[in-house]
C-alpha cells in the first residue's frame, strides 16, 4: 500500500527561514560589536607623532581638549576639573596605582601647549609615569620633480 502526502507543500517559507536568522545574526553583531570593543579616553584630534608607542599593561587615560574658560580635561570618560584632577590622582598614589600605572596624555591639536603643560606637570609632580599619546604620521611622499612646461637652457 502506497502512502500518500495529504498536505498541501508551501517550501518556500522553510527555505527562507535560514536566511532570516543569518541577517538576524548579522545585524546583532554589527549593532553590539562597537560597543564590546573597549577605548579609554574620550574622541579627540590627535596630532601626527613619527614615534609608536609600546604597551602597557596598566594605564590611565588623561584626554585634554580646548574649552571656552579652560582645557577640559576627563579621566578615562568622566570630565574632571583640574583640582579634581589633582585629588583623584592623589588618591590613586596612595592606593599605590603610581608604581605600576602609566597615564597616556591625549591632547587635542587645537589644545594650547601651555595648558598641556601644566596637566602633564601635574601628573610627573603627582609620581605617575606619563606618556604623550599622538596620532601616527603619514608615510611622506617622495618628492618629485615638477615638469615645467618650457624646456631646460
Amino acid at each position: 500500500m502506497k502512502l500518500e502526502l495529504t498536505l498541501p507543500e508551501r517550501p518556500g517559507f522553510l527555505h527562507a527561514l535560514p536566511v532570516f536568522n543569518l541577517f538576524l545574526l548579522l545585524m546583532l553583531f554589527f549593532m553590539l560589536g562597537p560597543a564590546l570593543v573597549s577605548q579609554s579616553g574620550v574622541m579627540v584630534d590627535l596630532p601626527p607623532s613619527k614615534f609608536q608607542m609600546e604597551r602597557f599593561r596598566e594605564t590611565l587615560v588623561v584626554t585634554l581638549s580646548p574649552g571656552h574658560g579652560g582645557p577640559r580635561i576627563h579621566l578615562q570618560r568622566h570630565p574632571v576639573t583640574l583640582d579634581e584632577l589633582a585629588a583623584q590622582l592623589d588618591g590613586l598614589r596612595a592606593e599605590g596605582v603610581a608604581s605600576k600605572a602609566v597615564i597616556l596624555l591625549q591632547t587635542d591639536a587645537a589644545t594650547p601647549v601651555g595648558e598641556e603643560r601644566a596637566v602633564a606637570e601635574l601628573i610627573v609632580g603627582k609620581g605617575f609615569h606619563l606618556a604623550m599619546v599622538g596620532q601616527a604620521a603619514a608615510k611622506p611622499q617622495p618628492a618629485t620633480r615638477l615638469e615645467s612646461s618650457q624646456p631646460d637652457p
